[in-house]
C-alpha cells in the first residue's frame, strides 16, 4: 500500500512540475512571426463566377476575359474565381446559390429567367430579331432596361452578353417545314414561351439542364434540341444528331447577374473596376461571338457527321405563320408596351 502511494505521489509531482515549469509561457505569449506572404489577403475581394458551358464558347471566353481584366485593373485586389461546365452549380440551382450568397456572379441564358420573371419571355418570341443589330437594340435599349429593372430577390442585373442565333438539330429527319416536328420530342430551356413554340409545331418537350442534354440524346430520350453552333459543337451534341437546320428562329443571349448585397458592399473604386471590365467584355463578346459560332459551324460541316440544311424564305414564312398564336399569347404575359418595342425593332431591321 505504501508502495502504491509513493508511486502515485511521484506521478502527480511529475505532472505538476511539467505543467508549471516545463513550458516557457513567455514564448507562448509572444506575437507570431510576421509572414509577408499573408500581407493583403484580408483585403482581397473574391468573386465566385459560376456558369454551365464550356470554356471555349462565347460565354466561357467572356467570363475568362472579365476575370483577367478585373485582376489586372485592381492590381490583384479583386480575384474572380471561374467555375465552368456546371462544376459548382448547374443551371437549375445557380440562381438560388446566387441569391443566398454562395456565389457572387452568374450569367444564365435569358430564357432561364422566365420562370421567376415572366416578362423576360419577350426575348424568347420566335423570329423576334431579324439580325444581330436588332438584338443589340433590344439588349441596350428600352427592352433591356425594363427587364433589368424587373429583377428582385437580392439579385442585381449588370449587363447582357451575346452568343448567337439558335439552330435546331434532330436525329429523325431534316426540319424544314412545321409538319416535320410532328411526334418529335425536344429538349428546351425552361421558358413557357419556348414550350409554346414547339407545341405550335406539334412537338413535345422536356425542360432539361444543359449539361444533361448530351446524355439524353445518347439514350434517345429526346429526338433533338435547339442551340447555337458554339454550344452544339463544344458539347459534342452534333455527334448524337443527324440533321441541323439553320433557322435563326430565336436568339440565345445571357444576362450577367450579381448578388446585390455583395455589390453594395464593394467600395466605389471596386464597383467602378467591375463595371468597366463588364462593359469592355460586353463589347468584346458582341463582336467575337459571331466569329466563334461561324467557326464552330464550319468545323461541324468539315466533320461531316451532321447534315446541315438552310431554311428558304418560303419555308421560313410557313414557320412564322405557325407561330402567330404564340405572339397572340405573349401580349397577355409580357404586356403591350414590350410587345410594341418588339414590333418596332422588327419594323426597323426587317
Amino acid at each position: 500500500m505504501k508502495t502504491f502511494a509513493a508511486i502515485s505521489l511521484f506521478i502527480f509531482t511529475g505532472i505538476f512540475t511539467a505543467l508549471f515549469f516545463g513550458f516557457d509561457l513567455s514564448e507562448a505569449s509572444e506575437s507570431l512571426e510576421y509572414d509577408d506572404e499573408q500581407e493583403g489577403l484580408e483585403d482581397e475581394v473574391v468573386i465566385k463566377f459560376s456558369h454551365v458551358v464550356a470554356e471555349n464558347t462565347p460565354k466561357g471566353e467572356a467570363v475568362r476575359k472579365f476575370a483577367s481584366l478585373v485582376q489586372d485593373r485592381s492590381n490583384g485586389e479583386i480575384k474572380v474565381e471561374v467555375y465552368s461546365n456546371g462544376t459548382l452549380y448547374n443551371d437549375e440551382n445557380e440562381f438560388t446559390a446566387l441569391m443566398n450568397g454562395h456565389i457572387q456572379m452568374i450569367a444564365p441564358a435569358t430564357s432561364k429567367m422566365t420562370e421567376r420573371f415572366p416578362k423576360w419571355q419577350v426575348l424568347d418570341l420566335p423570329f423576334a430579331f431579324p439580325d444581330y443589330d436588332a438584338v443589340r437594340q433590344a439588349y441596350e435599349g428600352e427592352i433591356g432596361l425594363t427587364l433589368l429593372n424587373n429583377l428582385e430577390n437580392g439579385v442585381k442585373g449588370m449587363t447582357f452578353w451575346y452568343n448567337g442565333f439558335k439552330q435546331l438539330t434532330s436525329d429523325k429527319q431534316p426540319l424544314t417545314v412545321p409538319s416535320d416536328f410532328n411526334r418529335t420530342h425536344f429538349r428546351i430551356m425552361p421558358s413557357p414561351m419556348i414550350e409554346s413554340q414547339f407545341r405550335a409545331l406539334g412537338a413535345s418537350t422536356s425542360m432539361l439542364p444543359f449539361n444533361k442534354t448530351y446524355s439524353n440524346l445518347e439514350v434517345d430520350f429526346i429526338d433533338g434540341q435547339e442551340n447555337t453552333p458554339s454550344n452544339v459543337y463544344t458539347k459534342k451534341l452534333f455527334q448524337e444528331q443527324k440533321y441541323m437546320t439553320i433557322s435563326n428562329h430565336g436568339y440565345l443571349g445571357y444576362v450577367v447577374l450579381m448578388n446585390e448585397a455583395f455589390w453594395e458592399n464593394l467600395s466605389e473604386e471596386h464597383q467602378t473596376i467591375v463595371q468597366e471590365a463588364l462593359n469592355e467584355t460586353t463589347n468584346w463578346i458582341r463582336r467575337h461571338s459571331i466569329e466563334m459560332n461561324d467557326a464552330h459551324l464550319r468545323m461541324m460541316k468539315r466533320a461531316d457527321s451532321i447534315e446541315v440544311h438552310y431554311l428558304t424564305n418560303k419555308q421560313k414564312q410557313l414557320w412564322k405563320q405557325t407561330f402567330e398564336p404564340v405572339y397572340e399569347e405573349a401580349e397577355n404575359i409580357v404586356g403591350k408596351r414590350l410587345m410594341e418595342e418588339i414590333y418596332g425593332i422588327q419594323e426597323q431591321y426587317k
